[in-house]
């Protein structure tokens, strides 16, 4: 039998108005990508880079010392012990996975409030181990903004929680492909995880070679959240955006 190319039957309403709204907030990013206003979400981007390393050494039997995220969208997590060749690229692989999980849980409001208070859970305890005053500021400001939301969610008539968690996740996947790309393919970065990856690996592949994978995978974590449309998610009209 001929495959069937036609893509009559793909999206329904509600998974059209989710593809618009992915698409509308990839231009928004793609504009005020080198403005002031996406710094914020690029620094929640560099602190779920961070926390998947933290997260990769606890898991392995290591001690996190401290974690560090800067202005300059720069950050740094300092472990002991633990399998550090898991735990370097959890950092890239980490990033984009929880964004593929955010973009899923904006599908519902249930799944909505769950990453909302985990992403806030999560930012308390790095609050916790936070070495300078950048990240400190980043997990305070954002539990506000988060606390923020979820009052007029639940108090008003502006219910906009599912799209700042869907927002949040398309950032953070975009950003963690260009992060990718930026550090590892397009110019070398002597100490970054690709490169001392390369140097543990027996693999004969050095630091652009383990970039191109890891894009390759952060890419897949964004189709396969695109991907999930063929579930049916719950996705209000954007006729609703503000009032749903």
């Amino acid at each position: 039998m001929a495959p069937n190319w036609e893509l009559k039957s793909c999206c329904n309403h509600d998974q059209t108005a989710f593809l618009v709204t992915i698409g509308v907030f990839t231009v928004v990013i793609l504009l005020l990508w080198r403005t002031v206003l996406l710094t914020p979400f690029k620094l929640i981007t560099v602190f779920l880079h961070e926390a998947s390393h933290a997260l990769a050494c606890k898991l392995t039997c290591g001690q996190v010392e401290g974690m560090e995220v800067h202005a300059n969208e720069g950050g740094v997590t300092r472990t002991r012990g633990g399998a550090f060749w898991l735990i370097l690229p959890a950092g890239y692989l980490g990033s984009s996975f929880w964004g593929m999980l955010l973009v899923v849980a904006s599908t519902n409001l249930v799944t909505a409030r769950i990453a909302a208070g985990c992403l806030a859970v999560a930012l308390l305890v790095v609050l916790l181990v936070a070495k300078n005053w950048t990240l400190r500021g980043l997990c305070v400001g954002f539990i506000i903004f988060l606390a923020i939301i979820w009052i007029l969610q639940e108090k008003t008539k502006v219910r906009i929680l599912r799209y700042v968690i869907l927002f949040i996740g398309v950032m953070n996947s975009l950003f963690s492909v260009y992060d990718i790309y930026d550090d590892l393919i397009s110019r070398r970065v002597n100490s970054s995880d690709a490169e001392v990856f390369a140097e543990l690996c027996p693999c004969p592949c050095n630091g652009v070679a383990w970039g191109v994978i890891w894009g390759m995978i952060s890419f897949v974590f964004l189709c396969g959240a695109m991907n999930f449309l063929r579930i049916g998610p719950d996705w209000r009209p954007t006729s609703n955006f503000l009032f749903s």
